[in-house]
């Protein structure tokens, strides 16, 4: 049997052109698209819309046809379909995209530069990747109602939206309150728990460190706290010891050089609680074990806070509360609680009555209250060494360290994310 000469040279691109004439010039999509119109049994699949932001990827396209796959295969079945596609159009990804256009560096910028023309430029975007997306979409074999495509920035989304928050208020569904979220410094803007689980963590290394907290009930007397986020100390309200957790109460040997100095000018002889499993890799080479309590046995026992002298802490008693999600596979089983400040401690907040401080505005700046540290943005270099000589001086530092772990961040501009009241 004689077979048709393959050419050695193909080109790709050509044969793609070819077959989408030969569908076009039949009306395939179209046949395709009514084939079930008149069937009693329907199949709806909800399209995850991909943002219209930039041209397709190599992961959009894969993605795409799966779901082509999908909607082909209930097509054989016979069932009716929308066949609708739909378009992300709203969202951080578009809006920094435009930044970038025009070099902004913040939400500040974008307020000089007018919110009413951001605007514009983002819907702008939006229509012009939408066009290119479909044109893609078309070219990569998906077969859709393209002409009824839904965009999630139309007027009826968003009055649908609007609709379903009011009814679901005047049904007494909605409540407000304060919550602790993650926050973007950068973009000034939450991000939902969804969007770190997925992309949101990267291995960073930060400067930890290790704070005496002194207890009231025990002069000399010291919890060891370990936090790899020293700026939110000044929200300090509490510390969580796991009720079942060995502590070891121990003392350096020599004594400390940041102790607390003596009336003659001796060094007080300090104990320090620590988690037993957490003491090695804690502590400083040398030190004596002098006794061990149960974590449920310092619960209830009370401290002075770092940062007291602080207009914002008057009036707050800082004490020791039982956590069973403490651990002292690192740090020193001691959690440091400041309830402005994360997701878990502000939920222990709630449950223990705790007060609430909220150390930082929205780019990461300390707010009035905060003493020498008002005014001063977090992200300096500058205001994490004033933390920690604010430590020295008040002799609450113990010691500091660099640390690797994997911290949250904005997936979209690579900033390190903050919790937020």
């Amino acid at each position: 049997m004689a077979f048709e000469p393959v050419s050695t040279r193909p080109s790709f691109v050509e044969m793609e052109k070819r077959t989408l004439e030969w569908w076009r010039a039949r009306g395939m999509i179209g046949k395709y698209l009514r084939r079930n119109e008149g069937s009693e049994r329907r199949w709806s699949f909800i399209d995850g819309p991909i943002t219209a932001n930039n041209p397709m990827g190599v992961h959009h396209a894969w993605g795409r046809s799966y779901k082509d796959m999908y909607q082909r295969f209930h097509t054989m079945l016979g069932e009716k379909q929308r066949y609708q596609n739909g378009f992300d159009c709203q969202g951080l990804w578009i809006e920094v995209e435009v930044e970038k256009e025009h070099g902004f560096k913040s939400k500040k910028d974008i307020a000089a530069y007018g919110v009413g023309k951001f605007v514009d430029e983002c819907k702008a975007r939006v229509q012009k990747f939408a066009a290119i997306q479909t044109e893609q979409s078309i070219r990569l074999g998906y077969w859709m109602d393209w002409d009824n495509s839904y965009y999630t920035n139309s007027d009826e989304n968003n009055y649908t939206i609007w609709h379903f928050l009011k009814t679901c208020f005047e049904r007494g569904w909605v409540y407000k309150g304060n919550d602790v979220m993650p926050w973007c410094p950068r973009c000034a803007t939450g991000l939902s728990e969804h969007e770190i689980v997925t992309e949101g963590y990267i291995e960073v290394t930060h400067a930890s460190v290790y704070v005496k907290f002194p207890l009231l009930e025990g002069p000399g007397e010291y919890l060891l706290v370990w936090t790899t986020t020293p700026w939110t100390l000044p929200g300090n309200v509490a510390a969580a010891v796991h009720p079942e957790l060995t502590y070891l109460k121990v003392r350096p040997s020599p004594p400390d050089p940041l102790s607390q100095e003596g009336e003659k000018g001796r060094y007080v002889a300090e104990t320090l609680y620590v988690s037993k499993g957490a003491a090695k890799s804690a502590l400083k080479p040398g030190y004596e074990v002098v006794g061990e309590v149960l974590g449920t046995e310092l619960v209830g026992l009370t401290y002075r806070g770092p940062f007291d002298e602080l207009p914002v802490a008057q009036g707050i008693t800082h004490r020791v509360i039982a956590w069973k999600e403490v651990s002292d596979a690192e740090g020193t089983g001691i959690v440091h609680i400041a309830p402005g400040c994360g997701k878990e401690d502000f939920g222990l907040g709630k449950e223990f009555g705790l007060a609430v401080i909220a150390p930082v505005d929205d780019e990461w700046v300390y707010l009035d209250g905060f003493g020498a540290l008002s005014g001063k943005s977090v992200s300096d270099d500058a205001t994490r060494d004033a933390i920690f000589e604010q430590l020295r001086d008040k002799r609450f530092m113990y010691r500091k360290q660099q640390y690797a772990h994997r911290y949250p961040h904005c997936w979209r501009c690579g900033t390190d994310l903050i919790f937020r009241l």
